[in-house]
């Protein structure tokens, strides 16, 4: 035990120690106690700013002008100027402006590479479909990586390696789509190809020496492994997937300010390109979208020569892609009419930004399991602003203009589409008598079950 003298001493020396470092910290005023005896010390001055520091400034203010920069492009002509179309404007740039740093640093070293969800109910991009669990994982071409675990029961799987990313072509007028997007597929496997175990689990190499199963080769130009789930049925599971180098033994570098300034830039150009290209760049450069025809499906594709995005390309992705742009006064429904098919077929619903509406709380999407066949063995979807009492309503979310896109997946036969504007009111005599309805009572158990599922395919 200490005795009085012990004890006061101990107080003191812990005052002392505790003032000098209150002082210094603070650097409210000039002078701090010294740890032994009390007397004055003078305050040490601060370290002059170094290069990193401008660089850093520099890097912040940069981004912040792009930041800007991209939210006045809310106000785009394309973009109708009501409250609803101007707030999802800016929805769409603060949904990806809160992964812009996950894809330019967090997740963007190669020899650390990590699978990234880059589009899920809470954030929307690159004409997203509402019933595709998107991913992607930034590699090279050097190292070796090993994706393992189980690919669930979804009813597509895609694993793809993206290459080269073509910049513009001189003397045309074609030009790449905004980052992540506008790289090239090399190759892909698809989830029916893996070799899996009795439980559904896996590992898929890609790069190094050929292997004669779950192999996918990279070249010098690749960059990003990019991963589709399509899902069709509410109750199918989703693949569980992780990523590794293969002689990864290191914990990842702490970003230093080099890393950091480019980070703020690659994530600048983002926000600014993806508020730009949406939708500019499917008016311009996808063929499958044309936006002077509306309310209707493109009975062909517009001849343009892109070198990323065609029907080549498009089976590595695994789907054809067909996209309507439409506009729908209050009283007005648009029919969505196609003969029943044993394929693959998925529809979504996109507001301005080709961005998918809110699947998660609303009927903005269909796929062949959740949708009803009219005995003539007609599919009709009705779009319109409100619930018209039909099984297959597809909700606007009181846009007045949007775009719909259907995906036949595994197939490059398009599907003939007929439209047909409709007033609200006139909707039963513009149907057939056996159109399936729901109640009220049934919406509601449909909205539940799609909102559970959409939960379960993302784990949240």
């Amino acid at each position: 035990m200490h005795d009085d003298n012990e004890s006061q001493s101990f107080t003191r020396r812990t005052f002392i120690a505790g003032a000098s470092a209150a002082a210094t910290i603070s650097g409210g005023v000039d002078t701090a106690l010294a740890q032994s005896g009390g007397a004055p010390a003078v305050r040490k001055q601060p370290s002059a700013p170094s290069t990193d520091d401008a660089a850093l400034r520099d890097a912040w203010q940069r981004f912040c002008k792009n930041l800007a920069e991209a939210g006045e492009r809310a106000f785009k002509q394309h973009n109708p100027a009501t409250p609803v179309h101007r707030a999802d404007a800016f929805r769409f740039l603060t949904q990806n402006l809160g992964q812009a740093f996950d894809l330019a640093l967090e997740t963007k070293d190669p020899r650390f590479p990590f699978i990234h969800t880059f589009c899920t109910p809470f954030c929307k991009l690159g004409g997203d479909n509402a019933d595709c669990v998107y991913q992607q994982a930034w590699i090279d071409g050097e190292s070796i990586y090993k994706i393992s675990g189980n690919v669930g029961t979804v009813r597509f799987l895609n694993f793809a390696v993206q290459g080269p990313r073509p910049e513009a072509k001189p003397g045309s007028n074609w030009r790449p789509l905004h980052e992540p997007f506008g790289d090239t597929p090399e190759v892909n496997v698809f989830g029916h190809e893996l070799q899996t175990a009795w439980d559904g689990s896996f590992e898929l190499y890609i790069g190094g020496p050929k292997r004669a199963t779950n192999w996918l080769p990279t070249t010098a130009q690749s960059r990003k492994i990019f991963i589709r789930q399509y899902f069709d049925r509410w109750d199918e599971l989703p693949a569980q997937l992780r990523i590794e180098r293969v002689d990864m033994a290191e914990p990842r570098p702490l970003p230093m300010p080099a890393d950091m300034v480019t980070a703020m830039d690659w994530a600048g150009r983002f926000v600014t390109g993806l508020m730009s290209d949406w939708p500019e760049w499917p008016y311009e450069q996808a063929a499958d979208v044309d936006p002077v025809q509306l309310n209707a499906f493109p009975t062909a594709l517009r001849p343009i020569d892109n070198p990323v995005y065609n029907t080549k390309t498009d089976k590595q992705r695994g789907r054809l892609p067909q996209t309507m742009c439409w506009k729908l006064m209050p009283d007005e429904a648009l029919i969505i009419e196609f003969d029943h098919h044993d394929g693959f077929w998925m529809m979504t619903n996109m507001g301005v930004f080709l961005n998918s509406m809110d699947f998660l709380y609303r009927p903005v999407s269909y796929t062949p399991s959740r949708t009803k066949v009219d005995r003539d063995g007609k599919v009709r979807l009705i779009l319109c602003h409100d619930d018209p009492g039909y099984h297959n309503w597809l909700d606007t979310q009181g846009f007045e203009r949007g775009h719909l896109t259907n995906r036949n997946v595994q197939s490059d036969r398009a599907t003939d589409f007929r439209t047909r504007v409709v007033k609200r009111s006139e909707l039963a005599a513009a149907l057939p008598a056996d159109a399936v309805k729901v109640s009220r009572d049934q919406r509601a158990a449909l909205l539940l079950e799609r909102f559970h599922a959409i939960q379960q395919r993302y784990r949240l």
